[in-house]
Parts: structure tokens; sequence; C-alpha cells
């Protein structure tokens, strides 16, 4: 074959395929450009590729010929010799293409860990993660972190976009930090493809909040720094009791000894009392209301606090019912949250659908919001005591920790 010259200097792709599976004397056989098959005197064939780097002449092994071939090895050198003459190290670009590539789901992980330290709440930290596991690792978690694309987080997200919109606003923050995490160790390159992915996903349509809610995850340390407060003992007793049982604000302020169970655990609020939602007419029944070992001690608390009312949670001074506008003063004055009492309802209720498996019609009637009539009639005989006692159990472990402890956190310190 002929030669090419290379601006007067050494020629370019001298060898040839066969030509180097026959060369058998030792010594260096040029190809051009610096590329070399080096025979050493036992005979074994390797690639040589001499190139400038900064100013200095370095010679780079680019593997025996076994492994390499003549065109790998010219492919391979063209692209080293580009990165020496824009100023960079080939054998730095080496080290880290041989650097091994994580998997997505490692990669998470190893972010996980790195941050845990800096997050006060333990809770948010097992929820950082366990998002990922739930939505993230099915698709993509063993795939290499440097081949996730816009594609994939766009199936991830795509599913929940609308229908869980807090939750996929999370997922898609935590994608994005593992990813820059992976940039930042060199396991990715190319921009994010979290933010291309949004691009293809619909507006999600402003929510209409009646009551402004606090984020669920922040219940836990609303609890903490509520037991720690200088609010009044029967003030801080009556917000937990309605944080533990999501009941409306005027049925726990309002709440009298008689409508207490003891026995079964149940508080039993009077259909009289109850009111229906949107509207200001009464429901037609009671509603009963299971109450966790933690709900259980709170009572237990307001009885010796106020052994004589009628009242749960009366006022010390008056021996009336608390006001709304107490509840909302502790929230806001002394907690320091912009929030309503009502919205943590609210709270309760994107808890039980963003991280639990129970089906919804049971933490609506644990709200003793009206479900639809198909429903209703298949559930006509009962009211899924049973089931929501299961799931109240659920919110005290997840709000209290599973015997009613909290860890002591300094609010508004999650990540």
């Amino acid at each position: 074959m002929g030669w090419i010259m290379a601006k007067g200097k050494q020629p370019v792709n001298a060898l040839s395929a066969m030509g180097v599976s026959k060369l058998s004397v030792p010594g260096r056989h040029s190809d051009g450009g610096g590329l070399y098959l080096v025979i050493d005197v036992s005979g074994a064939k390797r690639w040589v590729l001499r190139t400038v780097v900064r100013g200095r002449r370095r010679d780079m092994g680019l593997g025996g010929l076994r492994t390499v071939s003549l065109a790998q090895a010219r492919v391979t050198a063209q692209r080293y010799r580009a990165i020496a003459r824009s100023g960079g190290d080939p054998l730095e670009e080496r080290r880290r293409e041989n650097k091994a590539i994580p998997t997505f789901e490692k990669a998470a992980i190893a972010v996980h860990a790195g941050l845990v330290p800096s997050w006060a709440n333990p809770k948010h930290a097992a929820q950082w993660i366990s998002t990922l596991k739930r939505y993230a690792f099915p698709l993509i978690g063993r795939r290499p972190v440097s081949q996730i694309t816009s594609a994939d987080v766009l199936r991830i997200l795509a599913p929940i976009w609308t229908k869980k919109r807090e939750t996929a606003k999370r997922l898609s923050q935590r994608i994005s930090t593992v990813i820059r995490w992976a940039r930042a160790s060199e396991f990715y390159t190319g921009d994010d493809p979290v933010a291309s992915a949004l691009v293809g996903l619909p507006r999600q349509q402003p929510h209409v909040q009646h009551h402004r809610s606090l984020p669920f995850d922040r219940v836990p340390e609303l609890v903490c720094k509520l037991r720690v407060c200088t609010a009044k003992p029967e003030s801080k007793l009556a917000l937990e009791f309605l944080i533990l049982t999501a009941a409306r604000t005027k049925e726990v302020l309002e709440a009298e000894w008689d409508e207490v169970d003891f026995e079964n655990r149940l508080w039993v609020v009077p259909a009289d009392r109850m009111k229906k939602p949107n509207t200001m007419m009464k429901i037609k029944k009671p509603h009963r209301v299971p109450l966790t070992s933690r709900a259980m001690n709170l009572l237990d608390q307001a009885r010796a606090l106020s052994p004589e009312s009628e009242f749960i949670f009366p006022n010390q001074t008056t021996g009336k019912p608390l006001s709304y506008n107490t509840l909302l003063f502790v929230l806001q004055r002394r907690l320091g949250l912009d929030t309503t009492v009502h919205g943590l309802r609210s709270s309760f209720k994107d808890w039980a659908s963003e991280t639990t498996n129970f089906p919804n019609e049971v933490s609506e009637m644990a709200l003793s919001h009206k479900i639809s009539s198909k429903v209703e009639s298949a559930y006509r005989r009962g009211d899924l005591l049973e089931k929501r006692r299961h799931l109240m159990a659920a919110w005290s472990d997840y709000v209290c920790g599973p015997r009613g402890q909290v860890v002591a956190v300094e609010f508004g310190s999650g990540g």
C-alpha cells in the first residue's frame, strides 16, 4: 500500500494487518504518527504511542497485538494525539476510562451515604433513598450511571408526574443529585438528563389548596419541637392529638370524655358534631376514630391536667374548649410555621398516598371524607375500622417512632 506522508515527517499508516502478523525482528516498527509496533526479544508484540504531552515526550503502551488490532491501535493513537494537541494528558484520560463506572443504584447509595451525616432527621434520610428504590432502581438501577439518558428519566417520572406531584419533584431532584455526583466523579459526561426530561413532561397545574399544609416529611420535626416549646400544655396535647388522629380542629377542641371508649381504644365523635365535607351540613352518623398507644398516652396526660372537666382539652383558665386561634398561634408563632392547623390533615393524606400501600378509601374514611357511591356501597356494612387502626398505627410510628419516641432535631435542618 502507498505511504501517506505527514507534512514531510515519517510515513503514516506504514504497516498492514498482514505485515504486522509476519514481522518478527525485535525492535520498533513505525506505523507513522508516533505509533509503533514493538517486538521484544521474546517475540511478544505490543503497541506503543510516542507523543508530546505538555512539552515533554512520552511513550504510552496501547496493549498487545493479541488483544489490540492494528486498526484499533490507530484509532486509539489518533484520539490520544488529539488530546495531547489540545493540552490534555492522554494517560490521565485513560485512567478515567479504566476507572470502574458504578451502576446508578451503587452511585445513588454512595451519594446517600455521603449525605446522611448532614441530615438531622433520620426519617428524611430513609425516605431519600426509598423514593429512588421504589421508582428509579427497577428501571435504571443496574445500568452504568454513565449511560443514563433523558429518555430513562422520562420513563421514571411520566407515570407519577401529575398524579404524585410532590413525589415526582423530589424524585427528579434526587436523580439529578446522583447525576451531579457522577459528573464530579468523572463517571458522567454531558448535560443533566433530568433537565432535558423535564422539558418533555406536561406542565403541572397549580394545586388548589385552601389550607396551607406542611410537607409530611417535616411533621416528625414539628412534633419534636412542639413537645419542648413554651406553649401551654393543654395546647400542645390538643395539637399532637389532632395530628395523630387526623381529625378536624373543631372535633378535637370540643371533644368530651364520654366520647372515649378506653376499653376498645376508640374515640367516637357524635354525629351532631360531624361536618359534612365542603358544607355546613352535619353527617348523620358518628365517626369512630381508632386510638394509638401514643394517642391514649396523650389522653392520660390530659386527664391528669384537667381531671374535673367534661372537655378533654379545656382552657385551663376558663374551662371552656380551646379556640382554633390558640392552636394556630402555637403553629405559627411558637413553632414559626407557615401552615394552618387544618392543613395538617393534608400532610397525613399526602403521607398515606405517597408512602403506604393502604387503599385510598381507607385514608379517606380516616379523614371522614365522603367517598364515591360505588365504593361506599361496597363498604356499606362497615367503616374499615380495623384497616384504619393499622393505618393510624403506621402514621403514629412515622410521626413519633414505634413507641411514641421522637428524635430531637433542629427544626428545618433536613436536606
